[in-house]
């Protein structure tokens, strides 16, 4: 079957994702947590980049092999967007001195402002697409924060007095805005540094991040009670990823698996999903690990969050052949390996062109339910990308009825080669040991107006959507 049929197969099985979101629809309460703040856009260009360069005084030796994942100095600020823009790859870093924030602030500026943080973004998403009730935790809710959730009346926070408020509307007046800087650059664009030219082999985005409250995991206590004493349907989890082994992270994960087991003990029916987010403290992502991923049922993560738990968990040379070609064969291997090392019952995948969802065969989603829910995700995120941003219902569909790729395509059909699964091209599912595997191509948008956010909408609404 050639590349064009291939084509209108999953154009027909794309047809499915109107009915998936009407089921959605149905889904009756999702608390989202724990990190929501503001994030600062700005899309730098090479030549911009350049300039930044020559007037921090950076030299190319300093460009060249750029090892750090964190900030020591204002000016690792630049060597952190240097490494994504020139590998193309996603990283978020973040730091706990000021004086690399006051640096971000006087020198770098921002295109707009959007709602920032896996809870934050993905408690917008879901509330727009008609899950009946989104309870969105927020350890700041100043007016600027609030301004960044989308007024609904299902997408709820608690105000100053404790009180499930419309988000929008809760102003707590003694909080400070917490603004992350998320700077995006384009494929093929380039800078020059003396006879060496840098070009960005794919569009992605560097998150420079200081944040004092995420950065301590502060749990707002009405949350942390309401789901002591309410029952949800969904929880989705990250924000762990902030945190800093010096700065006392590892007794602060700790420290967050009773509140967790006590909420999993109140529901036990309750899914809950981990988002493994881009943590460059080694420490921290062993921690996550060890502690908060055996209390999930499904965990979501992207190449880069691959490779950097693969390191982790002593599989470097898979790591390293993933990072030197980025395959979906390759992140096959790593995605069996961790779904056996974690022990959950779900693990997603999602990276350039494809998503792919390993399960155990009795998980409460099917595989098929699970397919539609991608397919589901990959035209609500694709549309993310298109419009920049989710505002209104009819934004999330803008892609739906496009074809998917022919990237995605290769991609699938290398991983149906790898596993002699020649029914995955045109049904997307197929048995592995003894779990199974889902998996789509998806849609691509040639000139994304954003990435942020991508990989959260992917997580939550695959999930969700799949039921």
């Amino acid at each position: 079957m050639n590349y064009e049929e291939l084509q209108n197969v999953w154009a027909q099985k794309y047809q499915e994702v109107p009915s998936q979101l009407e089921k959605l629809k149905r889904v009756r309460s999702a608390a989202t947590a724990f990190n929501t703040n503001v994030d600062a856009i700005l899309k730098i260009s090479g030549k911009t980049l350049k300039k930044l360069i020559l007037d921090n005084h950076i030299s190319l030796a300093d460009l060249e092999n750029i090892t750090i994942s964190g900030f020591n100095k204002p000016s690792d600020v630049i060597l952190g967007i240097v490494k994504c823009f020139s590998r193309g790859i996603a990283e978020e870093w973040v730091t706990d001195d000021i004086n690399v924030y006051n640096w971000m602030e006087e020198n770098l500026g921002y295109n707009r402002l959007q709602m920032g943080g896996q809870a934050g973004i993905i408690a917008n998403a879901l509330a727009l697409l008609g899950v009946k009730k989104v309870l969105a935790h927020t350890n700041s809710h100043p007016k600027l924060q609030a301004q960044q959730f989308l007024n609904l009346d299902n997408l709820l926070g608690f105000d100053d007095e404790g009180h499930l408020e419309k988000a929008v509307n809760i102003s707590r007046e003694t909080d400070i805005p917490l603004i992350h800087w998320i700077i995006e650059f384009d494929k093929n664009d380039s800078f020059q540094i003396e006879n060496k030219v840098f070009t960005c082999p794919k569009s992605n985005r560097f998150i420079a991040t200081y944040d004092p409250l995420n950065m301590k995991l502060v749990m707002n206590k009405e949350f942390v009670n309401y789901l002591n004493t309410h029952k949800v349907s969904y929880l989705l989890l990250s924000g762990f990823h902030p945190l800093l082994e010096s700065n006392g992270g590892l007794d602060l994960v700790k420290n967050a698996v009773p509140v967790l087991k006590k909420w999993k003990k109140h529901n036990s029916q309750m899914i809950i999903h981990l988002e493994i987010a881009s943590t460059q403290d080694k420490a921290i992502r062993k921690a996550i690990i060890d502690n908060i991923a055996p209390l999930a049922d499904s965990v979501g993560l992207n190449e880069r969050e691959t490779i950097d738990l693969l390191n982790i968990l002593g599989k470097s040379d898979l790591a390293n052949e993933i990072e030197r070609n980025t395959t979906s064969d390759r992140l096959f291997d790593a995605i069996l390996f961790l779904k056996k090392k974690l022990k959950v019952k779900r693990i997603q995948l999602h990276m350039f062109g494809l998503y792919m969802t390993l399960q155990d065969a009795d998980f409460v989603h099917s595989a098929e339910q699970n397919l539609k829910g991608m397919m589901t995700a990959a035209v609500v995120s694709s549309s993310k990308a298109f419009n920049g941003e989710l505002v209104h219902y009819e934004d999330t569909t803008k892609t739906l009825g496009l074809y998917v790729s022919t990237q995605s395509l290769n991609e699938l059909n290398n991983l149906s080669h790898k596993l002699n699964s020649p029914e995955l091209l045109t049904t997307g599912i197929c048995n592995i040991d003894d779990f199974v595997l889902s998996t789509i191509p998806t849609i691509l948008v040639d000139k994304p107006k954003t990435l942020v956010g991508m990989g959260d909408t992917i997580s939550s609404v695959s999930l969700l959507a799949g039921c």
